[in-house]
């Protein structure tokens, strides 16, 4: 399976390592709005192309994996490539999804391609976490919990902004809040109770800091409804002591069964990362798998997680899954 990267950062890296992992995939190429030259990749040969040239690039890939910021680049990027290719992004701004998805099945469907959006963990493995936990405790409530760890869509925000030169966003659970879940509550959380957001910003020299920090905290969808602290750090200070990029967090079912409801059931699904981009790259990569298989069958037009066949993630074939691992 011939596989395309469009945009090459952190996130793209994760998945030109996932795909050598995977003896059923090769890359095909890299496409990037920077200079082509400038940019090394860790596997020899691969020609990096000029985002402007992809068209060029049509019936030689299979899937493209489109590795974008959700803030402003998938929106119009995922639709755009949809157009032409087999597509999977991780488009990750949960409160608008339902519209990213009608933009890229509009695309999709005239087309004749099979796309894929808001793939990795959350969304992602975490959909599938919350969707069978709830089928499982049809009365019950589901929880969320990210962090702590470094959100890149987050992050990839904040620079965004005029003045801002890096930027890491931290996501925090709050600890009162997870406990009591953990215990079998199922108390009435608001987005503040659950998680709190810290940001780490290096501005230009003569930045308006102030303008900085209310365009942070008043974000719509991002930073709004959280409690949200910006504190302001050198470039060495970045490099020092938030280089890395861990995350992870828990998808928590808690419901009841019996007769009466008497006998509380909890279900966790959790996560623990060194490198989120890593571990959303080696998913984006799964996915692709699954939908290079739609697209060969001739299943089109825009899916979710929710949508694909566990067995068509794997590269182990269908009968081996179902004496190893059913």
């Amino acid at each position: 399976m011939q596989i395309g990267i469009y945009g090459y950062g952190n996130l793209a890296r994760g998945v030109e390592d996932a795909i050598r992992r995977n003896p059923d995939m090769a890359l095909a190429a890299v496409f990037t709005r920077r200079d082509p030259a400038a940019l090394r990749l860790h596997t020899p040969g691969v020609p990096v192309v000029a985002a402007a040239q992809v068209g060029d690039w049509v019936g030689k890939i299979d899937v493209m994996i489109v590795c974008g910021g959700s803030a402003t680049d998938l929106p119009v990027m995922t639709p755009m490539l949809a157009a032409q290719f087999n597509v999977v992004d991780s488009y990750d701004n949960h409160s608008r999804i339902p519209a990213h998805y009608a933009a890229v099945d509009q695309a999709a469907a005239a087309a004749g391609t099979t796309a894929l959006i808001s793939c990795g963990w959350d969304p992602g493995l975490f959909s599938l976490a919350r969707l069978y936990g709830s089928v499982a405790l049809p009365e019950g409530s589901d929880y969320t919990f990210w962090g702590r760890g470094v959100s890149q869509g987050h992050s990839d925000a904040i620079r965004r902004i005029p003045g801002v030169l890096d930027a890491r966003q931290y996501t925090v659970p709050v600890p009162g809040a997870v406990a009591r879940v953990r215990q079998g509550e199922t108390p009435a959380l608001t987005t503040r109770d659950k998680h709190t957001r810290e940001c780490y910003v290096v501005a230009a020299e003569g930045a308006d800091r102030e303008e900085i920090r209310r365009q942070i905290v008043t974000m719509p969808a991002y930073f709004a409804d959280y409690d949200t602290t910006v504190t302001f750090i050198t470039a060495e200070e970045m490099q020092h002591s938030h280089a890395g990029l861990p995350h992870g967090g828990s998808v928590i079912r808690s419901g009841v069964t019996g007769q009466n409801g008497e006998h509380r059931q909890v279900v966790e699904y959790q996560l623990r990362l060194d490198s989120n981009p890593e571990f959303t790259g080696s998913v984006l990569v799964a996915f692709a798998r699954a939908v290079g298989r739609l697209a060969a069958r001739g299943v089109h037009g825009c899916k979710t997680v929710l949508d694909i066949a566990p067995a068509d993630l794997s590269l182990t074939p269908r009968d081996e899954l179902i004496a190893h691992m059913l």
